[in-house]
């Protein structure tokens, strides 16, 4: 079953890199006593993740940080290593990037898109929260991963 609004985020473990390389990080270290958007998309590097759905997040940061944001995050069924370089390639110094590799997250929050026919595998479905303290306050799910309007930071931005 999906998570809702009114539900608390599951417990589990995403990967960030740091400069020491690859360190876990835990929902609590994420979640506990902020206020944080979380986006998730399919893939890292993908077309309308790439070209859609993260440039607004990067462009509205400081925006979606003014409206009593402390951290806005990405989570994709990818990599440490290949989240970091998209990172790096989109500029997106403001956003916390948290690698979800084994689609682990994708299946606890129960959002998902099975791409095994395009060759991806199980991932995340598109969807963007706001999260106070653990609990979801606002959850904007995508009905397609080929789309990033209900899901997109401008959307996002109108209900904070």
């Amino acid at each position: 079953m999906a998570i809702k609004v009114g539900d608390r985020v599951p417990t589990g473990t995403f990967t960030v890199m740091t400069a020491e390389g690859p360190k876990p990080k835990t929902t609590d270290e994420l979640f506990k006593g902020k206020k944080v958007v979380l986006f998730a998309v399919p893939g890292a590097f993908t077309p309308t993740c790439s070209n859609n759905h993260l440039p607004g997040f990067v462009k509205n940061a400081d925006a979606i940080k003014a409206k009593g944001i402390d951290t806005i995050a990405v989570t994709g069924v990818n990599d440490v290593f290949v989240m970091n370089a998209w990172k790096k390639a989109s500029g997106g110094d403001a956003i916390e990037f948290l690698a979800d590799g084994s689609a682990a997250w994708a299946k606890a929050v129960g959002i998902t898109a099975d791409l095994t026919e395009r060759g991806l595998g199980v991932r995340s479905g598109r969807y963007a929260m706001v999260v106070d303290d653990g609990v979801v306050k606002t959850l904007n799910v995508e009905d397609a991963p080929g789309k990033a309007e209900v899901s997109g930071a401008d959307n996002l931005l109108k209900s904070l």
